[in-house]
């Protein structure tokens, strides 16, 4: 590989703010320094002008994900490639298992799909059947395969959701071999016994998918979780938290030195509850799980943000398209046209995280830069066992780097993504800060409008220890 060197750039890390010249070599960071020389067969890039930020670290995306009976509309492909013009060169991305069969076989069916991925990706593991199997196969994945963390789901009982019992059982596997449990929380027994009550009473609009899922069962099923993880010894980590009340438990338990953790996503930062009063079901575009809430809950998140009570924002991209085609009805909203509790549920995020939560963050909320890179990049790759080879631009790092404009501004447009999917949920929303190159592994796959990498050229990363920042 070509040594690459990147000059006059400013420097933006979780800790540092400073100019240098950034020397790549076989896919590593060689040298930071100031006027490095170097031979005429390097590629020369100049950042004067911009930032160079680490590639930003997703730890939550659904691509090619079977989802009951609907399916997410990425391949790896697709979603890795949006991830890329998106200024994010790492995805943790969900593997599943299926009732009755092996994690070994979720992971293996996940790999088979991962091959066409654009950029580096890594699997958490789904677990639904906690049986004794299950729980050695955990321990396997953790010492020999590199998949350091399980999700399990309080929500959606009869499709996802384990018992109490078994999410107990799976924590003390976890914490035993350095693995930590992700929780999707929500009291789903309840919240299914309110969805059941708003069909039969004909409430079917998608307005009805935020009424049926109070913040209260967010709150009660987060508190709950970490009661258990606390019990079991284990970190904890609170997937696309939402509500006021979820952020209490989860700063209570962090006021108390417990290692609970939490993201938050681009959506519930930026959008309320009014989006499901949309006319002609474009409420269904906002049908994720959680629901959007009101900007009071919106207020609380960026609270938790600036005082780290959340720890990173995360997309969960779970892409359905609103349209029936060109991709199917299977992967389309429009299956709950006449009832909400059948709209897939998820939307998609993967290409306007870094550029939202700038904009949001650093220029209108008071956020550093620092602070910024934290939340995308580095504290990501620290709590899922990536730091230091990702979220960070030190000597030794990979080369994933991202020039940023922060001056740049821009309006989103759907018709301009690189997903699969046939909308954002920030159509016409108006932002400063975007992302110009995007290198992985010292590589140009991004080079403004044009994109330079391929289909299969990311990695697979084996991950390490998780559940510390």
């Amino acid at each position: 590989m070509d040594s690459v060197l990147i000059r006059n750039g400013r420097i933006v890390t979780a800790t540092d703010d400073y100019r240098a010249d950034i020397l790549v070599e076989d896919g590593r960071v060689r040298m930071i320094g100031r006027d490095i020389p170097v031979g005429g067969n390097v590629s020369v890039h100049d950042a004067s002008g911009l930032l160079v930020l680490p590639g930003g670290v997703d730890v939550h995306t659904h691509l090619d994900w079977d989802f009951g009976n609907s399916r997410t509309v990425d391949t790896f492909g697709t979603g890795t490639r949006a991830a890329a013009f998106g200024g994010t060169t790492t995805l943790v991305d969900f593997a599943n298992q299926t009732r009755g069969q092996s994690l070994r076989a979720g992971l293996d069916d996940w790999h088979r799909r991962a091959e066409s991925a654009c950029v580096d990706v890594a699997a958490h593991m789904i677990v639904l059947d906690v049986t004794a199997e299950a729980l050695a196969d955990m321990q396997a994945l953790i010492k020999r395969e590199g998949v350091s963390s399980f999700k399990l789901f309080t929500a959606y009982p009869g499709v996802l959701m384990v018992d109490d019992a078994a999410l107990f059982k799976a924590m003390r596997v976890a914490g035993a071999n350095g693995g930590m449990i992700c929780v999707h929380a929500e009291n789903g027994p309840v919240i299914q016994v309110l969805i059941e009550e708003a069909v039969a009473r004909g409430q079917t609009d998608a307005k009805y998918h935020a009424l049926t899922r109070p913040s209260l069962m967010e709150g009660e099923a987060t508190h709950r979780a970490i009661r258990l993880a606390e019990l079991a010894h284990t970190p904890l980590y609170v997937v696309h938290l939402s509500a006021a009340e979820a952020l209490a438990a989860v700063t209570e338990a962090r006021d108390r030195g417990l290692p609970a953790h939490a993201e938050t996503c681009p959506h519930y930062l930026f959008l309320t509850e009014e989006a499901y009063d949309r006319p002609d079901f474009e409420g269904a575009k906002y049908v994720m799980t959680p629901p959007l809430r009101t900007r009071a809950h919106q207020e609380a998140l960026w609270r938790g943000l600036r005082t780290d009570d959340l720890q990173v924002v995360s997309t969960d991209h779970c892409p359905f398209c609103f349209n029936e085609q060109p991709w199917g009805m299977r992967s389309s909203k429009q299956q709950g046209r006449r009832d909400f509790s059948k709209i897939p549920n998820g939307a998609p995020g993967v290409e306007t995280r870094l550029p939202l939560i700038f904009d949001g963050g650093v220029r209108q909320h008071g956020l550093s830069p620092n602070r910024f890179v934290e939340l995308t990049a580095t504290t990501p790759a620290k709590l899922f066992g990536l730091f230091p080879r990702k979220g960070t631009i030190a000597v030794g790092s990979d080369a994933d780097l991202v020039l940023f404009d922060a001056e740049e501004a821009w309006t989103i447009r759907g018709a301009e993504g690189h997903s699969r999917v046939d909308y954002t949920l920030f159509e016409g929303h108006r932002v400063t800060g975007r992302v110009k190159k995007v290198f992985l592994r010292g590589q140009v796959i991004v080079d403004g409008a044009q994109w330079l990498g391929k289909e299969g050229m990311g990695e697979f990363v084996r991950r390490g220890e998780c559940g510390k920042a």
